[in-house]
């Protein structure tokens, strides 16, 4: 690591634990289902919370426009006190975007002009830039989709919002990751070929866990390691939809049975890049960093176990989500030790 980059990494790093704390928030703001509290987006003038209690109250009458409010809690006895805890949780949310935002794009500018920064960081920084706005599209977008006629948002851009954010915090690592070690080895292609793969099936059970949460799909076969009744694959998979595509990628039953088999495949070549490593010379940071990712795998399987057998808690479902992030970030970290 170069001297003059520290700032730089350190800037860079300072990203990743905040798109780690935001989508730690969001879990919380999903697993509480206070995603659709606040109806509208304004860049400045919802920066704050509302600050009297008449504001308080013009936000809930708003809140009461729309289809949760008219469809679920208007039967719960919900309050005002109900709303404001549900309202914390998404705007604490958008509140870390928006520090994100500020995080990344004025020092940006300022390594921009005391030129700190070579040609491939600043054009790999802008790409960063237009993920973040990107990011934050994605977020109103899936919104939107729960304000309209169904108080609950579309799963495909739920997945979509919660992948993109991982994706950013992985480029943001890799990034960070390529100032940090400048001088790599030649790269060990037949590991590498798996960390890649192991990477692809790593991201679509991430996409696939979104899925998951959208749909409320780990509510109904809480058994494993059969789905129910001693059957790997529940008849309810081939009724639900008119075909298995469909059941596959909206239905309950589908969804969590393609989440569940495919967290055996993203072991699979955990464990199989694990002892392929063994057969190979490597160095420590290649070493730990297989050791890490097959160690958080497991972890990660027994988290999926526990929470669907448990009916989804919040402790557990959270948790399985940030473990999800440790997963993701030691296999970014062993897939750019292994890389050239």
């Amino acid at each position: 690591m170069k001297k003059e980059n520290r700032s730089v990494i350190t800037w860079l790093l300072s990203g990743c634990v905040l798109l780690f704390l935001m989508v730690t928030v969001g879990g919380i703001t999903r697993l509480t289902n206070s995603g659709l509290s606040m109806t509208d987006w304004h860049l400045v003038t919802d920066t704050f919370p509302p600050l009297s209690e008449a504001k308080w109250q013009a936000a809930f009458d708003e809140y009461k426009k729309f289809p949760e409010y008219q469809k679920i809690n208007i039967h719960n006895d919900f309050q005002l006190s109900d709303y404001k805890f549900i309202y914390f949780w998404e705007w604490f949310h958008r509140f870390i975007g928006r520090i994100i935002g500020l995080v990344f794009i004025v020092p940006f500018f300022y390594f921009l002009i005391k030129k700190k920064l070579d040609k491939a960081t600043i054009n790999k920084c802008i790409v960063l830039l237009g993920m973040g706005a990107f990011q934050g599209f994605l977020g109103w977008f899936m919104v939107r989709s729960g304000l309209i006629n169904n108080p609950d948002v579309s799963h495909f851009r739920l997945a979509l919002h919660l992948t993109f954010a991982f994706i950013t915090f992985a480029y943001t690592f890799w990034v960070a990751l390529d100032l940090i070690y400048p001088n790599r080895k030649n790269s060990l292609q037949p590991l590498k070929t798996i960390a890649r793969y192991a990477l692809a099936f790593l991201l679509i059970q991430i996409i696939y866990g979104g899925f998951v949460a959208g749909l409320n799909a780990g509510l109904i076969h809480n058994h494993w390691p059969m789905m129910s009744d001693g059957q790997f694959i529940h008849d309810s998979v081939f009724l639900e939809q008119k075909n298995l595509l469909l059941s596959f990628t909206e239905g309950k039953s589908g969804v969590q049975f393609i989440h569940r088999t495919l967290a055996y495949i993203v072991v699979g070549f955990m464990v199989l890049l694990y002892f392929k490593s063994r057969k190979i010379t490597l160095d420590r940071g290649q070493s730990r960093g297989i050791n890490l990712l097959v160690i958080l795998v497991f972890v990660q399987f027994a988290l999926g176990v526990f929470t669907l057998l448990y009916g989804v808690p919040l402790w557990l479902g959270l948790t399985h989500q940030i473990n999800a992030f440790f997963l993701l970030s030691a296999m970014t970290f062993t897939l750019h030790r292994l890389s050239k």
